[in-house]
């Protein structure tokens, strides 16, 4: 029973049949996908950034309008 648990997994997931068996590997330095995505990383995070940046300045703006309003 848990083996087919196991292999309804990798079938649901796409996993099956993508693991090299004896000599499949492929040699040679590959790029790290960590350092491939980094500058997509960053450029989404400072899109980030400059949101809550924004989004902080109409609250702080808000709030200075209602109390100079009193």
């Amino acid at each position: 029973m848990s083996l087919f648990v196991l292999d309804a997994i990798f079938w649901i997931f796409g996993i099956r049949g993508h693991i090299p068996s004896n000599d499949d590997f492929h040699g040679g330095p590959n790029k790290s996908s960590v350092t491939a995505d980094s500058g997509r990383l960053l450029r989404v995070l400072a899109v980030f950034v400059v949101i809550a940046v924004l989004l902080s300045l109409a609250v702080w703006a808000a709030v200075w309008l209602a109390i100079k309003s009193l």
